[in-house]
């Protein structure tokens, strides 16, 4: 019981963390003008799948952990979320590194950004949401026969769906680990190295070649960001799939259920990351967020002085009275 306790008050903490983070970016780009390049656009949307995350992933993961008995479609989709939203993390990224990548290679291009984004969402919902297309293990789902505290036409139709709802009781293993994890996690993760590989090799070309100009430097600079920001999602996410990985590979290996927390929490740390990093390593969008936090405390400060300000109904001074 402590074990879930401390979990379910550090995921509502990181839960908070994310969610006000994020926020920030967005706020910061809507109101900074200068700041609206297409990466950070792009980073921009990455905020808004870790938003996703903080206000719905991360409160499913709780209800998953703590094994509620629900009807296997309710429990089916609490799970599939969290996949839709890793799932556009990872194909934004390999967005963000191919247009860093063509802005080196070809400066004068224009892209639709918009419609690769459209794309990517799409290709997620579809990867995420495959398991309610039937891939699933609602056979292994049902414990026992549990009985709704109503009765009628719902209960019947529900009787026969009702488990023990968890990541791993409505998934099967080898969908976590040859589907997600090798063909939808993996691959984009090997372009993306292939991609940051051979953007390194161009601009270090080009630095022999001659004088690296200013330009060249930013984009060389934020290609470093971005590769920092792939490091941290593969030390945030890696862990957890290990941890699939050994469940199937290894069935009759003891498993920890304080390394199964640790590992869900990894990953969801990595929304909280993403944001920090960027700031931290471009600091003209640093200076944003803080600009954008300065004025909210402010504005708040000020509104709580006006309430302390404000007399109460109905109390007035002696002479008045």
């Amino acid at each position: 019981m402590d074990l879930y306790l401390g979990f379910i008050i550090l995921e509502g903490l990181l839960a908070l963390a994310v969610v006000g983070t994020n926020l920030l970016v967005c706020a910061a780009l809507c109101l900074h003008r200068e700041l609206r390049s297409v990466t950070n656009c792009l980073v921009a949307c990455l905020a808004l799948a870790d938003l996703g995350v903080g206000a719905l992933a991360i409160p499913f993961s709780v209800v998953l952990s703590l094994e509620l008995t629900l009807c296997f479609y309710t429990c089916l989709f609490l799970a599939c979320f969290p996949l839709v939203t890793t799932q556009f993390s990872i194909l934004l990224l390999l967005l963000i590194a191919l247009n860093a990548h063509l802005k080196i290679r070809l400066p004068s291009r224009k892209g639709r950004v918009l419609g690769a984004v459209g794309l990517c969402w799409l290709l997620s919902l579809l990867i995420g949401l495959s398991p309610m297309m039937g891939w699933n293990r609602l056979g292994h789902y049902v414990e026992g026969n549990w009985t709704l505290p109503y009765g009628g036409f719902l209960s019947k139709l529900h009787d026969d769906h009702l488990g023990r709802c968890s990541f791993t009781s409505v998934f099967a293993p080898e969908y976590l680990v040859y589907f997600v994890f090798f063909a939808c996690t993996l691959l984009p993760l090997g372009a993306l190295l292939g991609i940051y590989a051979d953007l390194f090799r161009l601009v270090r070309g080009h630095f022999i070649a001659q004088p690296l100009r200013a330009a060249k430097r930013g984009e060389l600079h934020m290609a470093r960001t971005l590769l920092l920001l792939l490091g941290i999602f593969c030390l945030c996410w890696i862990p957890l799939h290990v941890v699939y990985c050994v469940q199937l590979l290894c069935p009759g290996c003891r498993s920890y259920a304080a390394l199964d927390r640790l590992a869900v929490l990894l990953s969801h740390l990595n929304s909280l990351a993403n944001p920090l990093v960027y700031a931290m390593r471009k600091k003209d969008f640093g200076r944003a967020l803080r600009s954008v936090l300065l004025r909210y405390l402010d504005l708040n400060a000020a509104w709580w002085a006006g309430a302390a300000a404000e007399p109460a109904p109905g109390a007035g001074t002696l002479g008045e009275r």
